[in-house]
């Protein structure tokens, strides 16, 4: 049976639990891997919680944070935003209680996956993070690789984050990854989280962004069929299907935050284009990047005091 758009787009909100301003895992998401969890923190406060059988690299969005688990103390500089730097983050394993705790407050990301084995603790330096350029033209977005398969290790979690142009479409030409084939693609759920720059008049006025987000069945799975517009703090369940495009309204660029786990022994991200699209690939090499781009370098991020870390961490 075809699913649609309401079963997949969550509204900002529409999944918040308790300290949680979202908070997606296995069992509401209906699948077997991945979570992703965006906690709110003001002024002095900490949260603890149990990592469970999942690992969680904690992201920040909005403002820095320290993070105690294992007996190590990581200090994560953070960032003003998801719109003017790369950020450092952390790694916790399964089973691990976590103190997460924040002087000035600030929004985090947990991006989280069911998984086997139990790695260390582990500091991410924001300056170590891949900022990559993908496609070209009205195609073009930046990619920020700090969890991706071969740059960051991990049991099963793959996180990324795309900043796209205001007018300019990302996750293009689709694709998927819901079925495994061997060296040629994964089995992976995905979930895409969304942050929509405001537009600031002169008079003082603000305009709330948007983007719209399609997914189409691809005949396995679900069915999973989306046309969702999308604002900030927004999720889409991908657990199956062609996804793309993120289409970035102009006036507004878009971040998504994407947080991929699936059941494969190797940890790929291994894709298949859409048969009727890929052939908008071949016209890249003609057509320069956008201008825009980068957004921001890895190297603006923050400096080397940020990974301070106490206790038998190390970096």
């Amino acid at each position: 049976m075809t699913r649609t758009t309401t079963d997949f787009h969550l509204r900002a909100g529409s999944a918040a639990v308790g300290p949680y301003a979202l908070d997606i895992g296995p069992e509401s998401a209906g699948w077997g891997y991945s979570s992703l969890r965006v906690l709110e923190l003001g002024p002095g406060e900490t949260h603890t919680f149990t990592t469970g059988e999942s690992e969680w690299i904690v992201l920040p969005l909005h403002g820095g944070c320290t993070v105690a688990a294992e007996g190590h103390t990581l200090r994560l500089h953070g960032r003003e935003g998801v719109f003017a730097s790369v950020s450092d983050f952390a790694y916790v394993p399964r089973d691990a209680e976590v103190a997460l705790s924040s002087a000035a407050g600030g929004r985090f990301a947990l991006t989280g996956a069911r998984c086997e084995r139990r790695l260390p603790v582990r500091y991410g330096a924001a300056e170590d993070v891949p900022v990559e350029l993908r496609g070209s033209g009205q195609c073009s977005r930046q990619v920020n690789n700090f969890a991706a398969a071969h740059v960051f290790e991990a049991d099963k979690l793959i996180a990324v984050e795309v900043l796209t142009p205001g007018g300019n479409w990302s996750s293009y030409p689709p694709h998927k990854h819901d079925e495994h084939r061997e060296g040629v693609e994964s089995e992976l759920e995905e979930i895409y989280y969304y942050e929509i720059a405001p537009h600031h008049a002169p008079d003082g006025s603000v305009t709330e962004g948007l983007g719209y987000q399609r997914v189409t069945p691809s005949g396995h799975g679900k069915g999973t069929d989306v046309l969702a517009e999308v604002g900030s703090g927004d999720a889409v369940l991908i657990p199956d299907g062609w996804h793309g495009p993120s289409m970035a309204a102009p006036g507004h660029d878009m971040y998504y935050l994407n947080v991929m786990a699936g059941p494969g022994v190797e940890r790929d991200w291994l894709i298949c284009d859409h048969p009727d699209h890929t052939w908008i690939r071949g016209t890249w090499a003609d057509t320069p990047v956008d201008a825009r781009l980068p957004l921001y370098g890895a190297m603006e991020s923050a400096g080397s005091p940020a990974g301070a870390q106490e206790g038998k961490g190390e970096r």
